[in-house]
């Protein structure tokens, strides 16, 4: 094997000091079992650590979210859509571009939202509030709004389904 094939991975973590040099593959099943020995508990906070599982995500939305450098476009008919379903679509649709690298930014201003739903202030403001209070957002530093990963999964798990049979 030459030099420019293989890789050399060090870690560190307090006083354990490891190299791992080889071929890629070799250095991976090297690497995941120095993190499975020294941290068994990794596998267990695996279970029930939330993240999103962006190609999962993509898959579920075909069809209902369409993403751009213009911006995400909701292609289900908003007249079969409640207002927070409307408003959680928007906020997924800009998170989605942002994982993407589409969009610098995962948030949306109040502003954008009333333009993009085409609702009242008070409609508008009353669904952010429930959707914070709900832990389904949240109200970023710059006053804007961001769906958070556990409004993702209950999107993907309660939301979704129930729009689907809506419009099917």
């Amino acid at each position: 094997m030459s030099e420019k094939d293989e890789i050399t991975v060090q870690v560190k973590f307090g006083r354990l000091e490891q190299t791992f040099k080889g071929k890629p593959e070799e250095v991976w099943v090297l690497l995941n079992r120095f993190f499975a020995k020294t941290f068994p508990a990794l596998k267990i906070l695996k279970n029930i650590t939330l993240t999103v599982d962006v190609e999962k995500l993509i898959e579920d939305l075909k069809g209902a979210i369409e993403v751009s450098e213009e911006g995400a476009y909701i292609l289900i008919p908003k007249n079969k859509l409640t207002d927070k379903e409307l408003l959680m679509l928007c906020l997924l649709g800009k998170r989605l571009a942002y994982m993407l690298g589409i969009s610098e930014k995962d948030s949306l201003s109040r502003d954008e939202l009333l333009e993009e739903l085409g609702k009242t202030a008070k409609i508008v403001s009353t669904r952010l509030g429930e959707l914070c209070r709900e832990k389904l957002a949240v109200r970023t530093e710059n006053d804007e709004y961001r769906i958070t990963d556990f409004g993702i999964k209950h999107f993907q798990m309660n939301i979704l389904p129930r729009i689907r049979t809506k419009t099917a």
